[in-house]
């Protein structure tokens, strides 16, 4: 075999526990090649090319997506999902305003912006953020870029543009970079229009189009031993459809401002960060194929900063000191519709001046003991404090009808307006709680040889109960229906008496490479068992028609324990490796995750089925060309509480080529090549459907059918 081609990269062939270690090494400096490989694979090094939404980038490094909208979708990380998983937007902590999670950080930026990108499932370094159970998703779009003179002229830009023949999305990106030697001022925009997407049978499926557009202005400015960079952000989406929401978002407008200092000390080197997000979120609905009144309204700012020193001991030892405040403030109201006996007189306050502040430290410890062993400690403490003020009803009548009209797949309420009570309730008691959350991390890399590495890894992780869990007060069935984004159909009431959750994760991985570097594979186990995980009790039900497979259930958020566990095996091998032929590299990977309630046994609410991808992959000259086979087992394992639905197995072959020539880039692809039709099993069922043909009850939502996929990109 030719060796004129180097070694395949190792990307497709890590752990979630060696993207953790990744994520704390490679910032400083200490890691030997294997590891700045691994740091390596997270880098989107022609972002610009990339347009849509960043979920497909971080599916393939292993993120499953709960299905929302069709540019907010909920990451999920070994089986959990939601506020498990934190996901940070160049540092900076956003939070989902909205009561079905409409607005997720993730939906805040678009694929052409990233710089770079990185998933620590399981077992995240203290370091890397708290107020979490899942793992962290690092996105980042700051990446200064700058020239060799002292005058500001042109750097660099781009204009991209993407079609998708399933939902007739058209996207285009635009970037713009003036930059000196000193300093450095980069525009990146994104517009995207998509119609609802048709499944494997060529139907419609209904209300899952979708409008938005994301601007981003950031100027930097350095010297020799520190940089200050400003970032301001805009993000307009006039509509989005839920197809599993009975809601629909009618528009999101948030304007965004990140300033990072960095100077470089002595030895080490002190960064400082404030961040701050306004977010005017608004719900109802626009469209023919979701129909209603009923105006939903959400104000909430994010204010946050982050202090981090980095001490450089000697060459083998790095202390990393950390000091931060997180700031959350949301109001939640619902709009009285004039002359409606349902929906009036009053505004339906939801959460009125909500709070949650986290304040938080942490000390962690990094050191190479010799050529064989590393190891990374820390701790990190967090003091998080909750509040919220007064509620009231749509009426403090005594009797009031508060029912169906005109608010479309909504389900009714009695004719007794229970939420009265539940207000005075609320009100009467104090409202105030806090809780102290202390995380612990433990990583270690045994470089067995030099093709055999061992890594292990211990953690304690915590994450406190959100506004929505905790203060969402209303018990009627419309109210509850309002809450919740699972994307299931039941209704949810909120518990201000829950406490933290608190996981132990234990995770190990190996990982074997050919002496030539022809071939890897790697081999992952993880076990988490969770304390006072934040699940649900059965509390009531509903029904709209007389048939058992419409009947949807009224749920308060409880604390119980739970169990998670799952591995993956991953494995690479270079097939072909010629002049004429080029690369041909053959991927396969293999993941199973379980997640069950310790009390009875009984399943956790969407957990990934067996899941397993091939693909051939092969680089020659200018082009790149992949051919995949993705196979999910059916779904069998379901909550019974969520009445969440079965799924049949099925597979999907997508086809995708890429050409660069120097600054054009051109992309096809086709998905689902064989036009099979699918059911999502982590896609929650489709609310839109069920408004039109009650009949057949709550179906599982359904995947794309085949898209020919077009894009083209211009660097200049």
């Amino acid at each position: 075999m030719s060796n004129h081609n180097p070694p395949i990269n190792s990307r497709y062939a890590l752990s979630p526990l060696a993207l953790c270690i990744a994520s704390l090494v490679s910032p400083y400096v200490l890691a030997d090649d294997s590891i700045e490989v691994i740091e390596v694979q997270g880098q989107n090094v022609n972002s610009h090319a990339n347009l849509g939404s960043a979920e497909q980038l971080l599916t393939e490094l292993g993120v499953d997506f709960s299905a929302a909208g069709g540019i907010s979708s909920l990451p999920i990380l070994n089986g959990m999902m939601g506020d498990r998983v934190k996901v940070l937007v160049d540092g900076a902590d956003i939070t989902a305003a909205c009561g079905n999670q409409m607005n997720p950080p993730l939906s805040y930026i678009s694929a052409n912006q990233l710089s770079s990108y990185q998933v620590i499932a399981g077992i995240s370094p203290v370091s890397a953020g708290g107020d979490n159970i899942a793992g962290v998703i690092v996105v980042n779009t700051i990446a200064p870029q700058y020239g060799e003179s002292d005058m500001l002229v042109w750097h660099s830009g781009y204009v991209s543009a993407q079609y998708r023949s399933v939902n007739n999305a058209q996207a285009v990106g635009v970037g713009a970079r003036l930059a000196s030697d000193s300093f450095s001022l980069n525009y990146q925009g994104a517009f995207e229009d998509a119609d609802s997407y048709d499944d494997g049978n060529g139907d419609l499926v209904l209300d899952t189009l979708y409008r938005v557009q994301n601007h981003a202005l950031t100027a930097a400015l350095r010297d020799e031993k520190q940089q200050l960079v400003v970032k301001l952000t805009h993000q307009k989406i006039p509509f989005q459809g839920f197809a599993n929401q009975y809601m629909d978002m009618t528009d999101n407008t948030s304007y965004g401002i990140v300033t990072q200092y960095k100077r470089q000390l002595e030895s080490g080197e002190f960064r400082a960060q404030i961040n701050f997000n306004d977010v005017k979120h608004e719900m109802g609905f626009f469209s023919a194929e979701k129909t209603g009144m009923m105006p939903m309204n959400t104000d909430a700012q994010d204010i946050s900063y982050q202090l981090n020193w980095r001490l450089d001991f000697d060459a083998d030892t790095v202390l990393l000191l950390g000091q931060e405040y997180y700031g959350y403030r949301i109001d939640d109201w619902w709009p009285a519709i004039e002359g409606s006996m349902m929906m009036g007189p009053n505004d339906y306050v939801n959460i009125n001046d909500g709070e949650r502040d986290r304040y938080t430290g942490f000390a962690e410890l990094q050191k190479q003991l010799n050529n064989k062993w590393w190891v990374s400690a820390g701790t990190r403490i967090e003091y998080v404090q909750t509040d919220t003020g007064e509620v009231q009803p749509y009426s403090d009548m005594g009797d009031g009808m508060n029912g169906m009209s005109g608010m479309g797949s909504i389900p009714a309420m009695n004719m007794a307006d229970p939420n009265k009570d539940a207000a005075k309730e609320f009100n009467a008691m104090d409202r105030a709680r806090s809780d102290t959350l202390v995380d612990a991390s433990l990583l270690l890399r045994y470089q067995i040889t030099n093709e055999d590495e061992l890594q292990f890894g211990l953690a304690r992780k915590n994450r406190a109960p959100n506004l929505y869990e905790r203060y969402s007060w209303g018990v009627s069935t419309m109210s509850t229906s309002m809450i919740g984004w699972f994307g299931d159909g039941n209704g949810y009431i909120g518990n201000p008496d829950l406490v933290a959750e608190t996981a132990h994760t234990i995770s190990t991985s190996y990982t074997k490479s050919a002496e030539d570097g022809q071939w890897q594979i790697t081999a992952n186990a993880w076990y988490t068992q969770v304390n006072d995980y934040i699940d649900v009790t059965v509390v009531g039900s509903t029904n709209r028609t007389d048939k058992a497979l419409t009947e949807r259930n009224t749920l308060q958020f409880t604390n119980l324990d739970a169990t998670l566990y799952g591995t993956k095996l991953e494995g690479i091998i270079r097939v072909v490796d010629s002049k004429n032929a080029g690369t041909w590299d053959l991927t396969a990977a293999l993941t199973s995750t379980h997640g069950e309630r310790d009390d009875s046994d009984e399943p956790l609410y969407q957990i990934m089925p067996l899941y397993s991808k091939i693909a051939l992959e092969q680089q020659l000259g200018k082009w790149q060309n992949s051919l995949s086979w993705e196979w999910v087992d059916s779904k069998t394992r379901v909550d019974p509480r969520r009445i969440e639905n079965l799924s049949a197995n099925y597979s999907l072959v997508n086809l995708a080529t890429k050409a660069t020539w120097d600054k054009l880039t051109v992309k096809l692809a086709i998905t689902n090549l064989l036009d099979e039709y699918y059911q999502q099993p982590l896609g929650g069922v489709s609310i839109a459907q069920f408004n039109v043909d009650q009949g057949q009850g709550f179906s599982q939502l359904a995947g794309q059918g085949r898209s020919v996929n077009a894009g083209i990109s211009y660097a200049f």
